[in-house]
């Protein structure tokens, strides 16, 4: 069940960090380190 949720929510994140990094491009490497370090962490079952 948690993995489910899991990819429910990287999309949206991934949505709202694209529009993030169109509305503020110079934050674009912050916004795309988190959400690979999210996407890991989550990837790998340390985040449920």
């Amino acid at each position: 069940m948690s993995l489910n949720l899991s990819f429910k929510l990287l999309p949206i994140l991934g949505i709202a960090l694209g529009v993030a990094s169109l509305v503020v491009p110079r934050f674009l490497n912050i916004f795309v380190a988190i959400f690979l370090i999210v996407y890991g962490l989550v990837g790998y079952g340390f985040i449920r």
